[in-house]
């Protein structure tokens, strides 16, 4: 969670994988943060707040494209001074592609991340394939007059952002579009509403969901039926078994599980002495999993894992991602890479079945 000068309008929504990751919903507010020294000394009003959002504009945007779930940070010159370091686009499509040739047939993205950007990267990145993937995408979540982020579930504004992000992806037709956040809770009957009538004009052709709750999800369900659901899931953030994962196998929902190796966390890869030197702006630095008293727990988790994937010849983030696979309620995971060398380490995941012992292993660290 940001906080600048008390400004805490940056919401932290989905906790990546071993490469990067993250999806933060951060305004244009944050690039700039990172791009000029001692910014949060010279942000306190609003109106301060709105000429950051115009310099970021001009400097380069966020922005964030996944495929199960590719996910980057960039400007626009392809150098940008941020949480994640430099990413360049091209880079960003030859992981994509990579992914793609690798076996994976879907990418989630959403038109906040970057306000279009991801998706044009995206659309860039599958121009052209004979085998095209699903492509996923997400609404609700715009920046309001004074730069933060707001959640907007009225009809004509969601209808607006479809028709922008098919121009952005470059498709006719959505796979699947998913209302990101239940924000505001009163309009989430309209905003599912809208993409229940986007699908009836064939616009998208199915439609889902990210981080509601059950109740929620009963009360929009009546309206239509909910493809699917976007929760964070893994070894340390078990949270919707208890509820979630029960509604959605009686109810015929698939789950798309977004962060299954926590950020890097259970990759295999972290380390104390690499935590304690993350930059500064690296938000996973202050994140309480990565500090004690958990992070002892989990970095046993993440060895644990490492022991158990080393038998088979996979990787500690292949065995994180299989632990998440392996209930029958969810139907895909969410991965994030930067690079096309980093598919490697987890496409394996698809094809790796845990034993019972392993799992019981695993959960009992």
């Amino acid at each position: 969670r940001f906080e600048i000068d008390g400004f805490e309008d940056f919401r932290e929504v989905a906790l990546g994988d071993a490469f990067r990751v993250v999806d933060l919903e951060i305004n244009q507010v944050v690039t700039l943060i990172h791009l000029v020294t001692d910014a949060r000394k010279h942000v306190h009003l609003a109106a301060e707040l709105q000429q950051v959002v115009i310099v970021a504009e001009a400097a380069g945007i966020n922005f964030k494209f996944n495929h199960a779930r590719q996910t980057s940070d960039s400007r626009a010159d392809g150098k940008e001074n941020n949480a994640w370091g430099d990413q360049d686009d091209q880079e960003s499509i030859n992981a994509i592609r990579a992914g793609i040739d690798a076996g994976m047939n879907w990418i989630d993205t959403a038109m906040v991340y970057g306000h279009g950007h991801s998706e044009k990267i995206v659309g860039q990145a599958i121009v052209g394939l004979t085998n095209k993937p699903y492509v996923f995408t997400k609404c609700s979540r715009l920046r309001g007059e004074d730069g933060s982020l707001i959640g907007v579930l009225k009809a004509d504004s969601i209808r607006k952002e479809c028709e922008q992000s098919l121009r952005n992806l470059n498709v006719e037709t959505i796979d699947l579009y998913q209302i990101h956040w239940p924000i505001p809770v009163e309009d989430i009957e309209e905003g599912w509403e809208t993409l229940a009538k986007l699908k009836a004009e064939g616009k998208v052709r199915n439609i889902g969901v990210s981080n509601f709750n059950v109740e929620q999800m009963k009360r929009i369900q009546v309206i239509a039926p909910i493809t699917s659901l976007q929760p964070p899931y893994s070894l340390i953030r078990r949270d919707i078994e208890a509820e979630i994962l029960p509604f959605v196998g009686e109810n015929n929902i698939g789950i798309l599980a977004y962060s299954p190796m926590a950020s890097g966390l259970l990759s295999g890869k972290m380390t104390r002495e690499r935590i304690e030197n993350f930059p500064d702006n690296d938000w996973r630095k202050k994140r309480d999993f990565f500090q004690e008293p958990m992070l002892s727990h989990n970095l046993a988790i993440a060895e644990k894992l490492k022991e158990i994937g080393a038998k088979y010849g996979r990787t500690a983030g292949e065995a994180a991602i299989a632990w998440t696979l392996r209930r029958p309620e969810v139907t895909a995971a969410i991965v994030g890479i930067r690079t096309a060398e980093q598919v490697n380490g987890v496409i394996g995941a698809g094809e790796f079945r845990l034993s019972d012992d392993e799992i019981r292993e695993l959960e009992a660290v």
